[in-house]
């Protein structure tokens, strides 16, 4: 039997990821239903504090989703989920790049034909940490950490 999943990453801040996400690879953030979510505090399933708002919308705190805009039969869905604790090597934290804890699974931003060099300065310029270069044989990519300091690359 085939499973389908979703990709979670960590986030501190799940809601202000998933906008940097969405923007970077071209998908959406799923709306929120903010109808269902006052019912479930309404009828006592949830909590007030388990509710934020976030650009004038009441959200749930634990986490925002991105989806490719052609649906999930396109790409599996990615969920940032609110965590208390910061990442270990994030960007302006003091531990040095050999102390750093790096990603043990990362997503590879497929590019296509766009330049590279200009897609790297543009995430550069919204938050995004250039890492290092990579190359192994004919492929060369570029390493990089999101505004959370989770590591992806450019390919």
């Amino acid at each position: 039997m085939a499973y389908d999943f979703q990709v979670t990453q960590d986030s501190a801040d799940p809601h202000t990821l998933a906008d940097w996400w969405a923007e970077t690879l071209g998908w959406e953030v799923e709306p929120s239903d903010e109808a269902f979510i006052r019912r479930m505090v309404d009828e006592g399933y949830a909590t007030e504090a388990e509710t934020t708002t976030h650009r004038g919308v009441l959200v749930w705190r634990a986490g925002a989703a991105i989806r490719h805009p052609e649906g999930p039969q396109r790409a599996p869905r990615v969920l940032f989920q609110h965590v208390p604790e910061g990442r270990r090597g994030a960007p302006g934290t003091e531990e040095s790049v050999s102390e750093r804890r790096h990603n043990r699974m990362h997503l590879d931003v497929r590019i296509g034909d766009d330049d590279r060099a200009e897609v790297v300065a543009r995430l550069v310029s919204r938050g995004a940490s250039r890492l290092w270069d990579g190359q192994q044989g004919p492929y060369t990519w570029v390493t990089m950490a999101d505004p959370e300091g989770n590591e992806f690359c450019v390919t």
